[in-house]
């Protein structure tokens, strides 16, 4: 891997609009990735993700070990030759050119992200809630507060969210190091069953097979997004093009990791159905691990993980409306700054009642498979843009990925977003009915934009 030119394309915000505040570190930027990439998918949906492979649920959190490295290496080359907050709506606008392939990228990324915090509110309001509050509390109703205090957080600034988020992701490694050490200890006492470990729930065919892993893997991918998000940091990040290469490969590698551990132990010490069941599966395995560890505390800490996934993706969402606006993607409204917070206020609200909306569609599985379709999707088209934009010569050093990383990236997305991962067809439903909002949305802004030409 090694460093090239690059052309500065650092856009600027609006000349009534104050910038962003550059205040993240290199450490607060591994944090801010690790934070992103854990907490819903692990937390809530291993269960989901068992269920579909059986008590081999270690290997598909392998394969999205994987897929997440080649593509985040393309991510580490673009954001480094483009710093900029509008990610992969802006690597596909200069790669490709073509405005409304741009615009559908761009809605793809928000609405990942929306879903996702979605799949994070109904995380919130299930088995980790009742746990510690029983099941008095209407669900819908706790997954919209909790999407409304989240943006009332982020409109204070980014400064608070990020601080938020590193507490949040110390608690949240906490949980899963809590999980390691009662597998650990398992395995000294001779307690879980290892056999389990190459059980696979397809019968029948190879095929049977390969597709039951692919859907398994699609699925547990969503347990892998985040390391996109964090490069809609880019012009809140001090010094971009040097911090995040680290950050990102270092955030994948210690999620990656943690993620195959978890695994093993959760298939060692409960059985695949038994995970299936339950939208709170880490805390079986509290309970299965013959340890006395508080089951509640272990509730609490779960809940701080979901949130941290809400509170970061709102975060990017908001971040990329305001990007998008900057590159007359969407209208300049979106790209409002509150003057004395300099927060994104429009692209909050924006995409906090979206968000809302989204909430009411669909339960854990189903939002969190529509987060990874969508976001596979995407990862595609970035995969060939960093090929594409090879020609693109620029002044400044930047991390340069080998070629053969991308086009690997690009087979491996497609192949877990076609129909051979196996997904049930709600998913499909779904994205297909955000893609034809996104069209109707393109419609509206290009009858703004030619009462109001770009000059």
């Amino acid at each position: 891997m090694t460093t090239s030119g690059t052309s500065s394309a650092t856009a600027h915000p609006p000349a009534e609009e104050p910038g962003l505040r550059r205040v993240l570190g290199p450490k607060l930027l591994i944090l801010f990735v690790i934070g992103d990439i854990l907490g819903t998918g692990i937390y809530a949906t291993t269960g989901k993700v068992a269920g579909k492979v059986g008590g081999a649920l270690w290997l598909p959190f392998l394969i999205g070990f994987v897929v997440a490295i080649l593509t985040a290496a393309s991510y580490v080359e673009l954001v480094g030759k483009y710093p900029k907050a509008a990610g992969a709506a802006l690597y596909t606008q200069k790669a490709f050119k073509v405005p409304f392939l741009t615009f559908i990228v761009a809605f793809m990324v928000m609405c990942s992200g929306l879903s996702s915090a979605s799949a994070a509110a109904r995380a919130f309001s299930g088995d980790y809630l009742s746990e510690l509050t029983g099941d008095a509390l209407p669900p819908t109703l706790i997954a919209i507060a909790f999407i409304l205090a989240l943006a009332a957080l982020n409109l204070r600034g980014v400064s608070e969210s990020v601080k938020t988020n590193v507490v949040l992701t110390i608690v949240e490694l906490t949980g899963l190091m809590i999980i390691l050490a009662i597998g650990a200890w398992a395995v000294l006492t001779g307690d879980g069953e290892p056999g389990r470990l190459t059980e696979f729930e397809a019968d029948g065919s190879g095929y049977a097979l390969m597709t039951g892993i692919l859907g398994a893997t699609a699925l547990g991918f969503f347990a892998f997004v985040g390391f996109e998000d964090s490069v809609n940091m880019a012009e809140e990040t001090k010094d971009p093009t040097r911090t995040f290469p680290r950050a990102i490969f270092i955030g994948v590698a210690v999620t990656g990791t943690l993620y195959v551990l978890v695994a093993l132990v959760s298939s060692l010490l409960v059985d695949h159905k038994t995970l299936e069941g339950s939208s709170g599966p880490l805390l079986e395995v509290v309970k299965a691990g013959g340890v006395d560890f508080p089951h509640k505390l272990f509730a609490l800490i779960a809940l701080f993980a979901v949130t941290n996934s809400a509170l970061i993706n709102i975060m990017m969402a908001s971040r990329l409306c305001y990007g998008m606006a900057n590159e007359r993607i969407l209208p300049r409204a979106m790209g409002r700054v509150l003057a004395r917070r300099r927060t994104p206020v429009t692209g909050i609200v924006f995409v906090s009642l979206l968000a809302i909306g989204l909430v009411s569609t669909g339960e854990i599985e189903g939002l969190g498979d529509t987060t990874a379709f969508l976001l596979l999707c995407v990862f595609a088209v970035v995969n060939v843009a960093v090929l594409v934009l090879r020609r693109d010569r620029v002044e400044h050093r930047h991390f340069r990925t080998p070629t053969a990383l991308p086009v690997l990236g690009a087979i491996t997305a497609l192949v877990l977003a076609s129909p051979l991962a196996d997904r049930p067809a709600d998913v499909y439903i779904r994205a297909g009915v955000l893609l034809a909002i996104g069209i109707a949305l393109w419609a509206v802004n290009k009858l703004v934009m030619r009462a109001r030409p770009v000059e």
